[in-house]
Order: structure tokens, then sequence, then C-alpha cells
């Protein structure tokens, strides 16, 4: 394992020295990206804060352009493009409605945007990342209109053409598809337990406390229409505790900086069986 490295200007070795504040070039995230253990050809889900990265040329798009360098031509990137705002039972979604009159919480209902796979944008809260790699030529968004990936690669179209609206994070979903892939997420200036496929261990307990969903979609004469459907009641309260476990016992957890980030490479099948076995028997 790599250690954590410093939030510090100094450059890396061979590298040409950075004035404070000045970008970064593509090339430079390149080499952190390879130092780190990106490999070309695999597939990599990347969650990320672009302004722990700090100024990179080109900005979000330089970062891009960077992982895809660093993934190559048989690489697949691949992003979460939940869209939080569109469902009835997000947090998000109640934080906007909190206080209104029943009057306004129905305007409020009338004006929420059909949520479309080609032209909705990933939530503000899913970082600009994931907005940046859906508008490239090519990706390909799964169907969901809550909990959408995008991919961009050849693995693309394997990953996000079934995505059934029961299981947003479970089987048969994208998530559950990176685990049997044995792709990889990388965590950029966000904590380990920001990996979403760790959702999928939610799936694989005995009891699966059910939940009604509703969402408002487009329909394909331009029209919109609620979309309701039961799925499993996801959690995320014990997530912190889970990425310290994964921080203390998950082999092959790689750990580095890419620009100022501090950054986590990790393997997502031996992520979530490590949580799995933990979660059981978690302090509640």
């Amino acid at each position: 394992m790599t250690a954590v490295g410093a939030r510090a200007t100094a450059p890396r070795t061979g590298a040409p020295a950075r004035r404070p504040g000045e970008a970064r070039a593509v090339r430079q995230l390149v080499d952190d990206l390879r130092a780190l253990g990106v490999r070309e050809g695999e597939t990599l889900l990347v969650q990320s804060s672009l302004r722990a990265l700090g100024p990179v040329a080109d900005g979000a798009h330089g970062v891009v352009k960077a992982l895809t360098a660093a993934l190559g031509a048989d690489g697949t990137l691949v992003v979460y493009t939940a869209t939080p705002e569109n469902s009835l039972t997000s947090p998000a979604y109640r934080a906007a409605t909190a206080g209104l009159t029943p009057a306004e919480l129905e305007l409020f209902h009338d004006r929420m945007p059909a949520w479309d796979a080609a032209t909705t944008p990933a939530s503000p809260t899913m970082g600009r990342l994931a907005e940046e790699v859906r508008l490239l030529p090519g990706a390909l968004r799964s169907p969901h209109p809550q909990t959408s990936f995008t991919a961009y690669g050849p693995a693309a179209r394997a990953l996000t053409a079934v995505h059934p609206l029961a299981s947003h994070l479970g089987e048969g979903s994208p998530a559950h598809r990176l685990y049997l892939a044995g792709a990889r997420c990388l965590a950029i200036g966000v904590p380990v337990w920001c990996c979403t496929p760790l959702h999928l261990l939610e799936y694989w307990q005995p009891e699966l406390p059910p939940q009604r969903y509703s969402c408002v979609v487009r329909t394909p004469d331009g029209g919109r229409k609620w979309e309701r459907f039961t799925g499993v009641r996801l959690e995320d309260a014990h997530f912190p505790a889970m990425g310290r476990e994964l921080e203390r016992g998950l082999p092959d957890l790689r750990r580095g900086t890419v620009g100022d980030a501090d950054c986590f490479l990790l393997p997502i099948r031996g992520a979530v069986d490590l949580a799995a076995n933990w979660f059981p028997n978690r302090p509640i």
C-alpha cells in the first residue's frame, strides 16, 4: 500500500516545479493516477470531489481527459449520475419541501422536472465530474430515474443497459455488474465509504425493509408521469463506521495522492464482501 500523501505543492520526482495556485497539467494527473495504481484496460468507478484536486488545466474536463488517458482505449470510466431530487423519499426532497402547505407542495410536485436519461443532468450532489462524463459523446446511462450510472468505454453497454426499478443498487443493477466484473473504485478527495456499490450488502440481508418510491419521468411523447414502485429501503448511517473497517482490513486497498487530493483505490468485490461480513455484527 502507498501512504496517504501530504497536501503540498512540492513537485513529485521528475515533475516540473509548480507555482502556488498554478493549474496542474493533465499529464501530471495521469502520472499521479498511474502511481496510485490505476491500470490501462480496467473498469473504474470514480467518485470525487474536484475541489480537493486543486486547480487543473481545463477544469473538470481536464480531469476526465486524465482519467480516460490513464485507462486507455480498452478501459471503461464509470460515474454515479443519480438524481435524488427526483424522488419523493430522498433527504433532498424532504429538505426542499419542509414546511410547505398542501397547496405549495402540490405546486412543487407539478414543477418537478420529469427525468429523462438523455437530458436530465446528474445531481449537483454527485459532483461535477459525474456530469462531465455523462456529457461525453458515446457515454451511456442506465435507465433508472433515481440511481443511474453512466459509463464511457468498451464495457459501457454491458454495465448500463439494464437497471431494474426495484433494484436501485442491488442485484441486476450497474452496482452489481461492477461487482461481478471485478471493477475497482477510485475515491478522489472523498472517504472510502463513498463507494456506492457498498449498498449491495443491504440487499443480501435476510430481512429487506421495503419502501415505496415515487418519481416523475418523461414519457416517449414528451409528457410526464409518476413512476411508483416498491424497493429496498437503503440506509447510510453505518457507512462511516464501515469505512473505518475497510481502512483497517481491506486487502489491496491503495492510498495515495492525485493532485492535492487524498485518494483511495479499492476493489469493489473485496470491499463489498468484507463489509457484508462486518454488517450483521456491527456496533449499533
